[in-house]
């Protein structure tokens, strides 16, 4: 009863990773990176031809894929069976292809029961785009975090610096088009849950995100021993 399963969801940008990398370490909790898998997904699929509208072959590459992420010296990793897709996954061309993949409704109902059997023992924190509307609608506690488009952006161009050649306006244009893809897409489309906090971190660092979290999970918690 003292642990509780928290989602946060999100736009591209707002500092969900770091956010919820701390706020599962500060509380001693798992993390689960959701937008992992469909990214594992896009990659597998890319690396097959296969395209994203072609939902019958992305359903037969899900049910066939083993995903799962793993611990070790340098901190988590993601695995598609027993390679390590870690880094390839972290591309322009995967984030598209994984906005698309995501709006196919038999990739959404491979992943949904896996990311369920993670959060059955709680004492985890799930990052991603519908973990509070979709998979976890009765989770202890949602957030949503967001932040303003050019302030995304930045940190995107930053955080991507020496990988990814695209200049700071094309990083701003491929968030602008996945936020349109992810919001208008009709399977499980990014929007607040309606029992979700809402937390803005256009002018607020990831430690005072963490920080506000934090207060709401210790109310939480509180209400539970009460």
């Amino acid at each position: 009863m003292k642990s509780l399963l928290i989602t946060i969801d999100g736009p591209a940008g707002a500092g969900k990773t770091t956010v919820s990398r701390t706020l599962a370490d500060r509380l001693g909790y798992r993390y689960v990176d959701t937008g992992a898998l469909y990214r594992g997904v896009a990659l597998e699929a890319m690396d097959r031809g296969i395209s994203p509208d072609d939902e019958p072959r992305l359903d037969a590459l899900c049910r066939s894929l083993e995903l799962r992420f793993a611990r070790g010296e340098t901190g988590t990793r993601f695995f598609s069976g027993e390679t390590d897709i870690t880094d390839r996954i972290r591309t322009p061309e995967i984030s598209m292809m994984a906005s698309a993949v995501s709006a196919q409704p038999a990739v959404r109902r491979a992943l949904l029961d896996l990311q369920r059997k993670m959060g059955e023992k709680k004492a985890v924190v799930f990052e991603g785009r519908d973990m509070g509307t979709v998979v976890f609608p009765n989770a202890d506690l949602k957030f949503f975090l967001t932040a303003d488009l050019k302030a995304r952006a930045v940190r995107r161009y930053k955080e991507l610096a020496g990988i990814n050649p695209q200049s700071l306006e094309d990083v701003e244009t491929d968030m602008k088009r996945r936020d349109e893809n992810d919001a208008a897409r009709k399977t499980s489309p990014l929007r607040p849950a309606d029992d979700a906090i809402l937390i803005d971190s256009t002018e607020i660092s990831a430690d005072e995100v963490v920080a506000q979290m934090i207060v709401h999970v210790e109310k939480r918690l509180a209400s539970r021993k009460a």
